[in-house]
């Protein structure tokens, strides 16, 4: 949803999911919990996850073969996601982190 002025109104659109992309918003990894824990991307986009906790994460995609190395503070992970589908992942080494990449 955007909201803008017009003549002095303020107006709501509704952007249909298809337009909307979060492929520029990093995944951030803080506090044990990935953020946001669900992003909506355009086939094709590429995430990059950030590691912000003082201690190591990691990401892995069941199914897929997708698995990064541990992450210290301030490392980065990238993938491309190259197939429409939902995508869930988890944290290599606390598996009860979990979030998931939807590809449209």
């Amino acid at each position: 949803m955007r909201m803008i002025f017009y003549s002095g109104v303020l107006a709501t659109l509704l952007i249909p999911a298809a337009a909307r992309s979060n492929a520029n918003q990093p995944v951030t990894i803080d506090n044990f919990a990935f953020s946001p824990a669900t992003l909506t991307v355009a086939k094709g986009e590429q995430i990059t996850w950030t590691n912000r906790d003082d201690i190591p994460h990691s990401i892995v995609m069941p199914g897929t073969g997708v698995h990064s190395k541990a992450l210290d503070t301030d490392d980065s992970f990238s993938y491309q996601f190259d197939k429409a589908g939902t995508f869930s992942y988890v944290c290599g080494l606390h598996p009860h982190m979990h979030g998931q990449i939807v590809v449209r």
